[in-house]
Parts: structure tokens; C-alpha cells; sequence
């Protein structure tokens, strides 16, 4: 099998690259193919390497892109020859003086992404001064101090990605900055959210994550009105807790603000895909202006002094039960030496009766084992049906309305920052630090 290559014609490969090599083209050149007796003429371009291994991709004068298939008796004649497409780094706009400084922290995901013409892929492309420089109007809003952390899709964060996000955010925040922006892939967005809500105690002014569904260079991106509502929130933002900035529905007219311990991804690409859970909405950017939706928050107050508690556990567990589910996964769990175990129980917090010899076991072993619900709304109470109280004497904690996500972040903080102890971590899990416990689920709270 022959291996596309990477150069002058960019993945293509088999007939159709010595079709190419044969007429002398190379990416970036005007040719002309013929094809049953049609021709066609534009710029020719990079193929996706998974796409059809016998396509010829021509960018037309109309600025659309096309296909065409290559068959026995196809011409291809250079007409002229031409730069290959490349991204152009834009210039960075001059800042302004007397405007409030924010700092933005790049770590990847589609937001800090274009498309790659070698594979039709989103990779992580863009430095944090780039954000900055496609977005101009950033210039009215802040002075932005840019640096790239990581450069991670959404998928490959871990918890030491976390301590490092706290750690910078913290550094921004003792210099004395409005405000800090986290760039950030969507899909594990609210983990690291999560993350920093507990590690960033006291916080004097708002750390705002942000992301997009779609890259900045992709037609409807949501990546220009996330990244300016963030930087608004986050300069403007009356509050000082870590927040979700993403859009709130599916037109351009606000950008939704979220608790950071109280957001999920609900949708796989919506541009709106983020929702509060169990909680309001904390506030939303419109018009340029932060709308508070609720007057339960911490004010921002920059004679708060931080303190940065940014250790995570990482042997500890989400395990979600499901009918047939096997307990020797928590065996294992406990033979490998995890300290911690959330479980993601049905309804109000069960297991199958089968579970609770492998439960025990846990407890007694020293894990700390934590109930939560499947259910996106609601809480856990595990006194309603035998099988919770089952598990309450067993020494499972249950979490009240706390998501699953965020009780294993939560435990991850507690046993790596606060304490090694089970039964201190047991009480510390029922204590709220960020708003991720709520004392009565609101009746309202569910999704339209």
C-alpha cells in the first residue's frame, strides 16, 4: 500500500498522485482536468487522506470546493503555478491602555483549533496570541495576557493537566489581572471546571472556561461570540467563581454563564450544548452586558487573598451500575489499590442486590464510596426503598444532588488536597465548597 504523502501533493496517493507527478502539479497550482469531454478549472488542493483515494480536489472560482473522480482517459493540465494553501498568522492588535486586564490561558480543544487539510480533521493549531489576533474586538474589551499551556484535545486531559490550570490561573490572579479565560475542549470541559471550583479557594475574580463546537475557521463557528462573552464575564462579571462560558441557545444572542460545578454537556454538537443542572443559570452576556439570573453567587472582591489547593487523587473511581453489571469490577477496584469509588446509581441512588457483599468489601477495605443518580435532574435518597438503606449501612455517602461528574472531581480534590483520611473525606464530600450541593433540588430545573 502506498503512503500519502505529506508535501507538495498533500494526501494524495495511488493513480491519482502519478497522475499528478506526471503533469507536474503541485498544491496550490491552477490546473485544468478533462473529463468526459467537460473541463474544469480551479486551484488544486490537499485531499483528507480518508477520503477517496481516486478524488482530485479543486477549489473553484466561486470559492466552493469540488470533487472529481479520477477515471481512465482523465487529463490534467497545469494551467498556472501557485502558492500552496497555508494558514497566515494574523498580526496581533495593538492593546489599549485604561482597560481592565485579563488573562488568557490556551490548553487546546476545538476553540484553540482549525481544520487540517491532511486528514479533514479539527486539530489543535492555533497559539493563544492567534485567538487574539482573529478576534479584534477583543481589543475594546481587555488587555489580554495570552500564553499556551497545553495543546490537548478535550479527550487526553488528566487531573495533572488540572493542577497545572489552577496553578497558572493562580499565578494571573496573584499579578493581579480582572479576570482569567481558559480555552478548553468541550467534552471534558466541565470536569476541568469542576476541577478548579475546588482547587481555587477564595477566589477575589472569575475564571471563565471556554470552547466551541465548531473551530474558528469553520462557517457558523460559535467560537467568536463564546471567546468575547468569556472575556466580557470575565473582566465585567460581578462574580469570582470558576464559570462555563458557551452559548445559550441556537442563534448569536447571548452567551450563557454556567456554575462550573453545575454544568453538563448535553448534546454532542449543538451550539448550545452546555445546560445548568440542578441549579439556575448563573448569568448570561448580552449586548455586551453580564445579566445576572440569580442572586446566589460569590461578589468579586479582589482584596479576597487566593487560596490554590490544586492536588487530585487520581486512584479513584466512576463506576456506573447497570442492569448485569459485574461486582468484580469493584473487586479490582479495591485489589489495585483505589482509594475512592462514585458510583453512578439508578433512581434515587440503587444497586442490584448483588453488588452489596462487593461494596462492603470496599468499605471495609478503607474506600471512601459515594452515591450518585443516573438521573440528570433530581437528588439521591437513599432512605425511600430498602435497597438504599442497604447500601447507607453498608457506608455508602450519598451525594445529594451533586452530578457524577463532579463528585469524582470532587473526591480526586478531597483525598489529594484535603486529607487521606476515609471517614474526615466522608464528611469533607457532604460539605459544599462551590455550589455543587444544593440544600433542596429546584422545581424548575429541567431542560425545555
Amino acid at each position: 500500500m502506498q503512503v500519502p504523502v505529506l508535501g507538495e501533493l498533500s494526501g494524495y496517493s495511488g493513480r491519482v498522485l502519478e497522475a499528478l507527478r506526471a503533469a507536474g502539479a503541485s498544491v496550490g497550482d491552477r490546473i485544468r482536468v478533462v473529463k468526459d469531454g467537460r473541463a474544469l478549472e480551479g486551484i488544486l488542493m490537499p485531499r483528507p487522506v480518508l477520503g477517496d483515494p481516486d478524488c482530485i480536489v479543486l477549489k473553484l472560482d466561486s470559492g466552493y470546493n469540488i470533487g472529481i473522480r479520477f477515471e481512465e482517459g482523465t487529463v490534467i493540465e497545469v494551467v498556472g503555478k501557485g502558492p500552496a494553501p497555508a494558514f497566515r498568522k494574523p498580526e496581533v492588535p495593538a492593546a489599549r491602555p485604561g482597560l481592565p486586564e485579563v488573562a488568557l490561558i490556551s490548553t487546546g480543544g476545538t476553540i484553540a483549533s482549525r481544520v487540517e487539510y491532511r486528514t479533514g480533521a479539527v486539530r489543535p493549531a492555533l497559539e493563544a496570541d492567534d485567538l487574539y489576533a482573529l478576534f479584534p474586538e477583543l481589543e475594546e474589551i481587555a488587555v489580554v495576557r495570552a500564553e499556551v499551556l497545553y495543546a490537548l484535545l478535550s479527550e487526553d486531559m488528566r487531573p495533572e493537566n488540572w493542577t497545572g490550570m489552577a496553578e497558572r490561573a493562580a499565578h494571573y490572579i496573584k499579578s493581579g489581572v480582572e479576570g482569567v479565560v481558559i480555552a478548553h475542549g468541550t467534552d471534558t470541559m466541565a470536569y476541568s471546571a469542576a476541577a478548579l471550583a475546588f482547587a481555587l479557594r477564595n477566589l477575589p475574580v472569575p475564571v471563565v472556561f471556554v470552547g466551541s463546537q465548531r473551530s474558528s475557521d469553520r462557517p457558523s463557528s460559535d467560537a467568536a461570540l463564546n471567546l468575547l462573552g468569556a472575556f466580557i464575564a470575565a473582566s465585567k462579571g460581578p462574580f469570582a467563581e470558576v464559570v462555563v462560558a458557551m452559548h445559550e441557545d441556537m442563534s448569536d444572542r447571548a452567551i450563557a454563564i454556567h456554575r462550573g460545578t453545575r454544568v453538563r454537556k448535553c448534546h454532542t454538537s449543538r451550539r448550545d450544548a452546555f445546560r445548568s443542572v440542578n441549579a439556575p443559570q448563573l448569568a448570561r452576556v448580552i449586548k455586551g452586558q453580564v445579566q445576572m439570573l440569580t442572586d446566589d453567587y460569590v461578589r468579586r472582591d479582589k482584596d479576597r487573598e487566593l487560596e490554590v489547593l490544586p492536588k487530585f487523587e487520581e486512584k479513584v473511581a466512576l463506576v456506573k451500575f447497570h442492569p448485569g453489571f459485574n461486582p468484580g469490577l469493584i473487586d479490582w477496584l479495591v485489589e489495585s489499590g483505589y482509594k475512592g469509588i462514585v458510583v453512578e446509581g439508578t433512581g434515587l441512588g440503587h444497586m442490584g442486590y448483588y453488588c452489596l457483599e462487593a461494596v462492603r468489601r470496599a468499605v471495609k477495605e478503607g474506600l471512601v464510596v459515594c452515591m450518585t443518580s443516573q438521573c440528570i435532574w433530581g437528588r439521591v435518597n437513599m432512605n425511600v426503598y430498602e435497597r438504599g438503606r442497604d447500601l447507607l449501612l453498608a457506608g455508602v455517602v450519598p451525594l445529594a444532588d451533586m452530578l457524577p461528574e463532579v463528585a469524582l472531581v470532587k473526591l480526586m480534590w478531597v483525598l489529594g488536597s484535603l486529607t487521606d483520611d476515609p471517614e474526615e473525606a466522608k464528611k469533607l464530600m457532604l460539605k459544599p465548597f462551590a455550589g455543587e450541593i444544593s440544600p433542596a433540588s429546584p422545581i424548575k430545573t429541567m431542560a425545555p
